[in-house]
């Protein structure tokens, strides 16, 4: 399914990437790794493993399309949610 998620220290091939990113949170990023002597890339690299590990296998998706609609229908229809939770 996924590509075998190795210790970083095991022998690697690597391939460079162009990101496009929040500027906020490149920067929250990159001083995290700072202040733990880490690299930005090396930071990347483990959030990475772990959304392909732990957060991919038990995400359905869901169109983002679907879910504004879905949001939208339960603001027009709040009053009535209100009234059919409440038993009236």
């Amino acid at each position: 399914m996924y590509p075998s998620l190795r210790p970083i220290h095991a022998f690697r091939t690597t391939k460079k990437v162009g990101l496009n990113m929040q500027a906020g949170l490149y920067g929250s990023l990159a001083q995290l790794a700072k202040e733990n002597g880490q690299t930005t890339t090396y930071v990347l690299e483990q959030a990475a493993e772990h959304y392909l590990q732990f957060v991919a296998p038990t995400e359905s998706t869901v169109r983002p399309e679907f879910m504004a609609h879905v949001r939208a229908s339960i603001a027009k229809n709040r009053k009535l949610l209100q009234l059919l939770a409440d038993g009236e």
